[in-house]
């Protein structure tokens, strides 16, 4: 399971890397503006708030654990035809309608996946475990890129879109075969005989209405807070990734190949964060992991704003890897401690709210400081919302680590 749901984390992140990557060819065919770009990438996202929301909270109401295999199949399906059908559209109109598709299957998959994972690992490492099946996104920034770029040099902008079905028919095969009651149960059966912690209380009776599961979580005070800090988050990051190979075009004069390359290089340090940042904790607690991540992300695109040469790009962006994605899985982990009986409606609210609000919002507004101010100013602002974060993390009660133990003794 930590295989099938790492490998979608995979298509997800390498749909998310395709149109910034491409996103210079196709200004240039549709005669785009930095502004006018970025609404076009914030399709994705307001697919992804509506499909986040909607299909988190409903897939409580479908049942845990194997069952939820069953909606997390349906996410897959839709971003897979997604990806055919934008191979296929001619004209931005067709353009915009299928990102919007693309942005509604991939936001829905991502809290399904979040919580089928959690499904079938012990409590005591939930943190490695969401921190692990994380690492799909890091190595989807670098290997995508590598893949598209590759493309690009025989193909155009369209043929990338068609590494999304490939993936997703590859994970769907396998999930036939791993999300089964028989394997939930071998899964309960390993953990029982280590006196660890089922990642789910089966005395609690989780109820089947999907407004009472959405409620539950909204109640929550983790949730809500850990809603806060990865929009924060995700600001940031997705303000820098957006345009990094229209800045290596534009500012270094790079190929396109050659910038695709290079803006997916945080991905090489990346799944070291994922895995370290989460097991950590595991032991320190959430708390102490998230307040590194905030400022080393805030200092780190900081450093985008010296970006002139291929070689400080490499720096500055595996440098930046170590933060990049790292905070998602512990962010995730504190909601999934925190929402015992909705845990999709929790982190459907969670990373829909977001990431839909956040990347509707923050790419426009980057393209516009862009326009308008430079690069320099672009990652000023971008940073200083990683700092804000600080601020609710201080607030997030802690569910991890040596205090929380202390205090559930």
């Amino acid at each position: 399971m930590l295989l099938v749901t790492t490998l979608a984390m995979l298509l997800c992140s390498i749909d998310r890397q395709i149109l910034p990557t491409v996103l210079p060819d196709i200004m240039k065919d549709y005669k785009l503006n930095s502004v006018e770009a970025g609404f076009l990438n914030s399709l994705n996202f307001v697919g992804s708030f509506i499909g986040a929301i909607l299909v988190g909270v409903l897939a409580d109401s479908l049942g845990g654990g194997y069952r939820r295999a069953w909606s997390w199949m349906g996410t897959c399906i839709i971003t897979a035809v997604a990806g055919i059908a934008t191979f296929f559209s001619r004209g931005i109109g067709g353009l915009q309608f299928w990102r919007f598709i693309m942005g509604f299957g991939t936001g829905a998959m991502e809290p399904v996946n979040v919580a089928l994972v959690s499904d079938f690992w012990h409590k005591e490492n939930r943190g490695f475990a969401i921190g692990t099946h994380h690492t799909g996104l890091p190595i989807g920034q670098f290997v995508g890129p590598v893949l598209i770029g590759a493309i690009l040099a025989v193909g155009t902008w369209r043929t990338t879109f068609l590494w999304i079905p490939i993936i997703g028919i590859i994970i769907m095969l396998l999930q036939v075969f791993v999300g089964t009651k028989k394997n939930e149960q071998r899964v309960y059966n390993w953990i029982n005989q280590r006196n660890l912690t089922l990642p789910r209380d089966t005395n609690i009776t989780v109820t089947k209405n999907p407004f009472k599961n959405a409620f539950e979580a909204i109640k929550n005070r983790n949730v809500m807070l850990g809603m806060s800090i990865n929009f924060l988050f995700l600001w940031t990051e997705m303000g820098a990734a957006t345009f990094l190979t229209l800045q290596l075009t534009s500012n270094v004069g790079l190929s396109l190949a050659h910038a695709a390359v290079i803006s997916g290089s945080s991905g090489i340090t990346g799944w070291i964060g994922q895995i370290v940042w989460g097991t950590v904790s595991d032991h320190l607690g959430r708390k102490f992991s998230l307040s590194i991540l905030a400022v080393g992300s805030a200092v780190s695109v900081l450093g985008c704003i010296f970006i002139h040469s291929a070689t400080f790009a490499w720096v500055i962006l595996i440098i930046w890897g170590i933060f990049r994605n790292s905070p998602y899985p512990v962010v995730f982990s504190l909601a999934v401690d925190s929402s015992k009986k909705s845990a999709g409606a929790g982190l459907g609210i969670l990373i829909g709210v977001s990431l839909g609000l956040s990347g509707a919002l923050v790419t426009p507004v980057a393209g516009y400081f862009i326009e308008h101010f430079g690069w320099t100013w672009n990652y000023i602002m971008l940073s200083a919302f990683s700092f804000l974060a600080l601020i609710p993390i201080y607030l997030i009660r802690e569910t991890a680590g040596e205090k929380a133990s202390m205090k559930a003794e």
